[in-house]
């Protein structure tokens, strides 16, 4: 454009090379495009602003995404420049995936202030805030949703996936907290609602007064926040009982309600015979009488008086169970007329109690809404089943698989790798992916390595490490974090004077593991501004090439 047909480039062509940075996380190249504007004396617009507001949200860096963020937030109040709807939200975004849930609010703050319409689409955006808050993110959900019924605002299949992703991986919290802001009756809650300010954009970006236009009302977001954000004299002083692990966790989470049955709070939830969550002070009536359903905190209602406080919520079960299992969940997006799609389903998947009613119904309720299950669908249930140790139940999904038309793939037989504990499982896993034509990656080969090192199996060790090397499979760091774990001779170990069936054959293994350590490569981590390198090397009119050594220079 600039050299061969001399074109001088417009706000325009920056603003498209800018959003298609943005979309992809390529911060550094976005803000370099901008600042190459600046200087040929263009004028960024807020297409363009909300543009590298994007590629703030979407950089691997949080940290620098939100300090850029922050930088260019500041320049445009220098200016005195006004964000529509659309930068707001972009900016929401920034904020909402960087984890800063606080900022989120202010900038709501902002967006009220300034008139603009707070829509399901802004509230979504809160619930991708909350879901970065692993401690208390799914108390933070539930209030957001609490917060989008007073509005009357209607929930979209994006909100009730969100829902599903905040009971997977986030835990409620203080349990006496969380009772005390989502179990008190509708009429103890505040409304939180106020008017509109009556301001409307006008068409050059000016404020004018509506006519004839009804005042919307919109959340106070100061008495949100003070609810989702308590003060420290709030909270009992006690230890926490309700962490919940990262997403890629290898230890395995507890799908049971065992945990709820020791909680020492008068009215708390336990286990009837029925096997149903119920109050305290009704379970030892539970083999006369009916148990008591849960409530359904998505339900805008006061809930049930029989319901005092809640128990330890520590599993995605025991939090799915609160936005009324599978079946209240699902009945809740009919209410709302909402269609469930596959995302929502492998969701559900993954927060079912294991071997539980539900888990077996669920592909026949995907029959019944015309959702075809997909392969990653059943790696969900495959996964679960295989953290429990349980391999046979995790291979008889695959014949499922094969009735509806599916065949597994590498992340299957990953997925198969967790469980199998023994040598022969898994020396039998390789081969069959051997002869299914899938060459083991080094994700197979971890999870095989876990199992191993888990049992202190040096012989499957050393089988496995062999397998790596005759296909060539370079480990990673968390391989041989775990391998220099095994070679280790325990503190104090003295085999001489006392025998350890489990350290017999450490010596062996160890003078394997060394000289295997000298032959094999290692994997190095892709950076991931990698992958925009140039491919295709390319000759310029000079006669300089163009390409991958050009990609290089730009990634330093």
């Amino acid at each position: 454009m600039l050299k061969e047909e001399r074109l001088w480039p417009e706000e325009f062509n920056y603003t498209v090379l800018i959003g298609g940075c943005g979309r992809v996380g390529y911060l550094k190249k976005a803000l370099k495009l901008y600042n190459d504007m600046k200087k040929r004396g263009l004028t960024p617009t807020i297409a363009t602003y909300t543009a590298l507001f994007n590629a703030c949200a979407e950089t691997p860096w949080k940290d620098s995404g939100l300090q850029s963020a922050l930088k260019l937030r500041q320049e445009l109040i220098q200016k005195g420049i006004e964000l529509n709807p659309i930068a707001y939200r972009a900016l929401l975004k920034c904020c909402a995936l960087c984890s800063d849930l606080r900022m989120c609010l202010d900038i709501l703050k902002e967006m009220v202030g300034n008139g603009h319409q707070i829509t399901t689409d802004t509230f979504n955006i809160l619930l991708m805030g909350c879901i970065n808050d692993k401690e208390n993110g799914f108390r933070y959900a539930l209030q957001v949703w609490q917060q989008m019924a007073k509005l009357n605002l209607k929930p979209d299949l994006y909100t009730y996936n969100l829902m599903l992703t905040a009971a997977k991986y986030c835990g409620i919290g203080d349990s006496e907290v969380a009772s005390k802001l989502l179990l008190r009756p509708s009429g103890e809650r505040p409304t939180h609602l106020r008017l509109n300010s009556g301001r409307e954009q006008g068409p050059k970006g000016q404020r004018k007064k509506r006519t004839n236009v009804p005042a919307l009302m919109l959340p106070d977001v100061e008495a949100l926040e003070k609810n989702m954000f308590p003060g420290d004299d709030s909270k009992p002083e006690r230890p926490d009982r309700n962490q919940d692990g990262a997403k890629d966790s290898a230890k395995s989470e507890s799908s049971d309600h065992s945990d709820l049955s020791d909680c020492d709070t008068d009215g708390s939830l336990v286990i009837s015979d029925q096997g149903q969550l119920v109050p305290e002070s009704t379970a030892e009536n539970s083999s006369s009488e009916p148990a008591l359903p849960l409530p359904n905190l998505l339900d805008f209602q006061s809930p049930a008086p029989h319901v005092v406080s809640l128990g330890t919520v520590a599993t995605p079960s025991d939090r799915l169970a609160l936005m009324g299992n599978m079946e209240g969940f699902l009945q809740k997006m009919k209410d709302h007329k909402v269609a469930g799609n596959l995302r929502t389903f492998t969701l559900l998947a993954e927060n079912v109690e294991l071997n539980s009613p539900s888990e077996s119904s669920l592909l026949a309720v995907m029959e019944e809404s015309n959702v075809k299950p997909d392969v990653a669908f059943f790696n969900t249930l495959i996964r679960k089943k295989s953290k429990k140790a349980d391999l046979e139940a995790a291979k008889s999904l695959l014949p499922l698989m094969l009735q509806n038309g599916l065949s597994p793939d590498l992340y299957t037989f990953c997925n198969l790798a967790i469980a199998c504990r023994r040598r022969k499982e898994g020396m039998q896993l390789l081969s069959d992916m051997k002869q299914s034509g899938i060459k083991p990656n080094v994700q197979i080969y971890g999870a095989l390595i876990n199992a191993a090192v888990r049992r202190l199996n040096y012989t499957y060790l050393t089988e496995i490490l062999k397998d790596m090397s005759r296909n060539q499979v370079a480990p990673n760091e968390f391989i041989v974090n775990m391998l220099e774990f095994a070679a280790q001779y325990p503190p104090n170990y003295d085999k001489y004077q006392k025998k350890d069936h489990y350290l017999e054959k450490i010596d062996g293994f160890r003078a394997f593991y060394f000289r295997w350590l000298k032959w094999m490569p290692g994997e190095e981590a892709p950076h991931p501004w990698t992958k925009y390198r140039y491919k295709n090397l390319a000759q310029s009119k000079d006669g300089t090439k163009l390409g991958q050594d050009q990609g290089s220079e730009e990634l330093k």
